[in-house]
């Protein structure tokens, strides 16, 4: 059918939006979209564990340690799943290809999982922990919730130079809230050392973006922590320690990068300042 205005055919064109429109949504997800789901999935699930093992057992009464204890490792187990799979879907997105959709869903996928499950975990700690305070907790887990929202906003609008984050990632800046967490520190240290992993990912230091040998080292340091809460959950011989080791590992690692980044930047300014006067000494006769 040939459009009087144009001379130009349409029936088909109408016919192929058709087609796109009905084509299941299965079809149209790429790998790495997948892979961003199960991101998802594990952050809903990371607040559910933390609901019913932990929050639910204390407004109840129940006095069942063991539970509460299997529950928050397996919520923290589930968020660093997430950050596996968020690994693991920028990765396949690179090496093959990701919808057009894929970026919103990497971020909402990211949103749930290291902006409302530690942010939640906070919250919870702040309601069941015998020294806390529920209202100021309540402060601390928004202050998280927004410093991930923050981030995940200026990771849309600003480009970084290639293979640097600005301001902490978000996966790593939630596994350290629920890390300093974990550490059952004093009320208040605990609650400056989360407000300072917030301020981390709103900061302007650069962060190295996880890729070849970075990336394999992050993943077995996922995979070494899930085996720490693993042994702390099953109250295993030397499993307390090995929790309490591994959180502050992880701590001090998200202390001490940005001291590498900002070593690096002021020797990169030296040379280009020491190249610089080179060449007007070379240029003058």
């Amino acid at each position: 059918m040939i459009d009087p205005d144009t001379q130009a055919g349409w029936a088909a064109e109408a016919a192929d939006e058709d087609d796109a429109e009905d084509m299941p949504l299965s079809l149209r997800l790429s790998i790495a979209d997948t892979l961003t789901l199960g991101n998802a999935t594990c952050g809903f699930m990371a607040v559910y564990f933390t609901t019913t093992g932990i929050l639910i057992p204390h407004l109840t009464g129940s006095n069942e340690s063991g539970m509460a204890r299997n529950s928050a490792a397996t919520a923290v187990i589930l968020m660093l799943l997430a950050a596996i799979f968020d690994l693991c879907d920028g990765l396949v997105a690179r090496k093959l290809r990701s919808s057009p959709m894929g970026a919103e869903l990497d971020n909402l996928s990211d949103l749930i999982s290291f902006g409302l499950a530690p942010a939640y975990f906070v919250l919870v700690y702040g309601m069941v922990a015998d020294d806390a305070q529920q209202k100021v907790s309540a402060v601390a887990a928004i202050v998280v919730l927004l410093a991930v929202v923050l981030r995940l906003a200026r990771f849309s609008c600003v480009t970084m130079k290639d293979g640097m984050f600005q301001g902490m990632p978000s996966p790593f800046g939630a596994l350290t809230v629920v890390s300093i967490v974990l550490l059952e520190l004093p009320f208040i240290p605990t609650l400056l050392a989360i407000i300072g992993a917030a301020w981390l990912m709103v900061s302007r230091v650069e962060y190295p973006k996880p890729r070849g040998v970075l990336a394999v080292a992050m993943l077995g340091w996922i995979v070494a922590a899930m085996g720490m809460l693993a042994a702390w959950a099953f109250d295993a011989p030397g499993g307390q320690v090995l929790l309490q080791t591994g959180c502050a590992l992880q701590i001090v690692m998200a202390a001490t990068i940005p001291l590498f980044a900002t070593a690096r930047r002021v020797n990169t300014f030296r040379d280009n300042r020491r190249e610089s006067r080179e060449a007007r000494t070379a240029q003058l006769p």
